[in-house]
Parts: structure tokens; C-alpha cells; sequence
């Protein structure tokens, strides 16, 4: 990135876990931007990914933390004020997953205590960070708060499963939690509705390569990749959208907009 619109700014990166994840390639844009930065996530999945190679490549410290621990992300957000020098101007929630869904149970039979935990580490883990930040006064002025959700959160993609209804209450959550910290302190929170991307996680959804390529032909502009995310991501967190706040914005190449493509119907 050739403009440095984050020169200056100090960001937190929740879910980066390998070369294949949005958060991974949006901590990279960052450090490219000028940002400084700190990465985190759940202690299980910093063993399981290649995070370590990304902290040391970007100069950027690794803080583990469960995000669905209140302490955890309290001491999260201290130790990236005291590593950074200064309070959070951006955070990027980029978690999800659902038991159900990896374990392939249908929607009409779902095991409702892996539910609860789905939507605490999809969802409500989101309101959490925000509001372990409220209390600690961890975000500056005009700071930058998003979260990547899904289409599914408003219409219905059967396989999506439960992850749907965890999207739908992140959304919310960003709506709710937006107008406090907007009002208070000039704070927006915005979620970004991405294409279906090939991810780690992208790829324990049952159809997930039928669907990306029916999102792709449906598309005027094809799917958005995790590239072209991550420029989105730091375009938000810059103080270009200064003025943008309690949105969800569709970084889909234009499928929230179409109702049917002919080149679709032509296949059949």
C-alpha cells in the first residue's frame, strides 16, 4: 500500500491463524499502512497456526487470549496499551465457530450446549472486547471497531447452519455498542459482510466450494478475496471513514444486491 493512512495509529488483530485467514492478511495491510500492532488469539489456536512466523515478520508481539474470557481480554488489552505506548485507535474481531457445524449436525437437530459456545465465541465475544475496552478507556478518540460477519445473517444458507444466528446478534451487537461509543467518544463499530473466501475455517463448511463458486458467477465483480478484505479493513480503520459508524457494509462484488444472473440460469 503505497499511502501510509495508518502511519501512527496502534491496532489489535483478533484471529489471525495461517497465510490463509483474513485477519492474517489484514495485519499485513496494516503494517504496510504504518500501523503498529499486536496479534491475538485463543491459546489452543496460536498452537495450532503459524502465527509466531507472522508476529516475527511484522515486528508485531503475540498476546494470547481467549476472547470469551473477561480476564483474558482485559490483560489483552493492557499488556497491547503498555507494548504500544499508547491506547487502541483499531481492533479487528475476526472469530468464529460453531460445533454443530464442524461436527455436521443438522439445524433440526442441534446440540444446544455446543450452541451456547458457538454463539459466545462468534458473537458474543465481540460485545466482550468492546466491552473490556469501555471499562479500561482502552480506545482513543475516533477509534475504529470492526468485525467480519456473513450474508447469512439476513437471508438463508441452509449449511451455514447456526453460524447464521451468530452473525445476525455480532451485527446487532455492533449496532447497540456503536451508539455508546460513538456518542461517548467519537468511536464507530462497523461489520464488514464478506464474500465466501477460502479460509481455514471457510473450509469446514459443508458445500463450501459449490457455494463460493455460485457466489462467484452470481457476482457482477466476483467474490472479494481476503486481499482485497484486508484493503477494505484498513480503509475503515483509517480516518478516511471517519464519518462511518453502526453499518454493515457487503464487501461481496455485489451479491447483496442480486436478486438472479442470467449467466447462472444459461448454465442450467
Amino acid at each position: 500500500m503505497t499511502r501510509q493512512l495508518l502511519k501512527g495509529k496502534k491496532g489489535i488483530i483478533f484471529g489471525a491463524l495461517d497465510d490463509q485467514s483474513i485477519a492474517w492478511k489484514v495485519a499485513e495491510r496494516c503494517k504496510d499502512a504504518g500501523a503498529q500492532i499486536t496479534l491475538t488469539n485463543a491459546p489452543v489456536a496460536l498452537r495450532m497456526g503459524k502465527i509466531q512466523e507472522l508476529g516475527a515478520r511484522l515486528n508485531a508481539e503475540i498476546i494470547p487470549a481467549d476472547a470469551t474470557n473477561l480476564e483474558e481480554l482485559e490483560q489483552l488489552f493492557q499488556k497491547s496499551m503498555q507494548v504500544l505506548d499508547g491506547k487502541i485507535d483499531f481492533v479487528l474481531h475476526s472469530i468464529g465457530m460453531s460445533v454443530n457445524v464442524r461436527k455436521q449436525k443438522p439445524y433440526t437437530d442441534l446440540n444446544y450446549d455446543w450452541m451456547q459456545k458457538s454463539l459466545d465465541i462468534s458473537a458474543i465475544s465481540f460485545h466482550k472486547v468492546m466491552q473490556t475496552a469501555w471499562k479500561l478507556d482502552a480506545l482513543s478518540n475516533q477509534a475504529s471497531v470492526l468485525a467480519l460477519t456473513y450474508i447469512a445473517a439476513q437471508r438463508v444458507f441452509p449449511d451455514y447452519s447456526e453460524m447464521a444466528e451468530a452473525k445476525a446478534l455480532l451485527e446487532s451487537f455492533a449496532r447497540s455498542f456503536g451508539y455508546h461509543l460513538g456518542s461517548q467518544k467519537k468511536i464507530r463499530v462497523n461489520t464488514i459482510s464478506q464474500s465466501p473466501t477460502r479460509t481455514t475455517a471457510g473450509a469446514g463448511i459443508k458445500g463450501f466450494d459449490t457455494f463460493f463458486d455460485y457466489a462467484d458467477k452470481m457476482s457482477p465483480l466476483g467474490n472479494a478475496d481476503a486481499l482485497s478484505c484486508a484493503d477494505f479493513c484498513t480503509v475503515m480503520f483509517s480516518d478516511l471513514s471517519r464519518m462511518i459508524t453502526m453499518q454493515n457494509l457487503y464487501h461481496d462484488g455485489g451479491f447483496s444486491s442480486m436478486g438472479m444472473n442470467p449467466s447462472l440460469l444459461n448454465e442450467s
